[in-house]
Parts: C-alpha cells; sequence; structure tokens
C-alpha cells in the first residue's frame, strides 16, 4: 500500500497518532500537499457516510476528525496559502444561552475538513457578535448557528432576524443547525439551509458556495 492509501486508510479509522508519520511519508513519497489534503477530505466524506448510514457514530466521527487534523498540521507549512480554507471562511457558533458545543464542534470540524477555514465563536454568542466576526473577517461565506435547545431556538430566531437585516446578508449564506431544529423551522426564521447532522451540514457547506 502506498503512503497516500495509509493516509487515507487512518483518517478514515481515527488513528490520530499515526496519521502525522504517513502524511509525511506520503510527501517524502513525492505526492503534492493538495494530493494528501484532499485524500484526507475523501476520507472524511467517507466516514459522514457510514455516519448517515448508522454505520458508526459521533465518537468515530470526532475520532476521525481528529486524526485529519493532525494530518492537517503537518501539511499546513507545504500547502500554499489558503488552500486549506480554499472554499472560503464559515463562521460558526452556538447562539445566545445555549452552552452546548459537542455538535458544534463536530459540524466546524467537518467543515474545516471539506476545505473551509472555520471562525468558530464558541457558545453563548450574542447575535452582535455574529456580525462583528463578519466585519472582522474578509472572505467569509457563510454563518453557521446552532441551538441545542428548545428553550434557545427564539434566540436563533433572533440572530437569524438579525443577520436577514444586515447590509451584506446578500453575500453570505445562513445554516442553522441542533437536535430541536427542523426545516421547517429553518424556513420560518428566513435561514438559507438546514442540516440534520454534522457530515450533511459539511455537504450542504460546499453546494452553497459551489
Amino acid at each position: 500500500m502506498s503512503k497516500i492509501e495509509e493516509v487515507y486508510q487512518l483518517v478514515s479509522i481515527g488513528k490520530a497518532k499515526l496519521v502525522p508519520a504517513a502524511v509525511q511519508g506520503a510527501l517524502d513519497e513525492g505526492n503534492e500537499a493538495t494530493a494528501i489534503l484532499n485524500t484526507m477530505i475523501d476520507a472524511m466524506g467517507e466516514v459522514g457516510d457510514k455516519f448517515k448510514r448508522n454505520e458508526i457514530f459521533v465518537p468515530e466521527m470526532l475520532v476521525a476528525a481528529r486524526a485529519m487534523k493532525k494530518g492537517v498540521d503537518v501539511l499546513k507549512p507545504h500547502l500554499t496559502t489558503g488552500t486549506a480554507g480554499a472554499n472560503g471562511k464559515v463562521i460558526i457558533g452556538t447562539v445566545a444561552g445555549d452552552l452546548h458545543d459537542i455538535g458544534k464542534n463536530l459540524v466546524a470540524m467537518m467543515i474545516e475538513s471539506a476545505g473551509f477555514e472555520v471562525i468558530d465563536l464558541g457558545v453563548d454568542v450574542p447575535k452582535e457578535k455574529f456580525v462583528e466576526a463578519y466585519n472582522a473577517n474578509e472572505g467569509v461565506k457563510i454563518i453557521a448557528c446552532s441551538a441545542l435547545l428548545t428553550t434557545t431556538m427564539p434566540a436563533l430566531k433572533d440572530t437569524v432576524a438579525y443577520l436577514n437585516g444586515q447590509d451584506f446578508r446578500g453575500s453570505i449564506k445562513v445554516m442553522v443547525g441542533g437536535a430541536p431544529i427542523t426545516q421547517g423551522f429553518a424556513d420560518e426564521i428566513g435561514a438559507d439551509a438546514y442540516t440534520t447532522d454534522a457530515a450533511s451540514a459539511a455537504q450542504k457547506a460546499k453546494e452553497l458556495v459551489a
């Protein structure tokens, strides 16, 4: 097996400790850094598909995403600036009053592994902070907001309404998600996209900027 095939396998099964050496080996074999990055993105795509089919669950996805992150760290010096975030920037955060971050972190990792640069605002993010982050960063394509509690759904609604009132609204897409959120609610509050899980979120993000 070539080193680049090994990278694919190690990422897909989440062997974070072994990935850096395999990535270095693939570079030493003469593979382009971008080719190795794309191999890891493909591996995460397969992981996402398995997740959708309920063949694996959140812990396995987190482990694979962490393994990919280790690989990206090795590649960073070899990638021309911006390749890792070639699809643009995504601002992500859990809305005001909500302190849940596992789902949001998973979405952030999956979106990053799909070739975006992710600006993670963390949890309990006031609506104004999303706008501040947009103004502070060039090249933002998507703002993703999550609410994990039925009690914070109004905060999500407020955040989206606030974003919808901004001058820059036409140049970004707003994605929403979280356990209690539905497509109907996303449509009602004026979001551009809703997905049920992290793998779909990464896929949807790519479609939105295509």
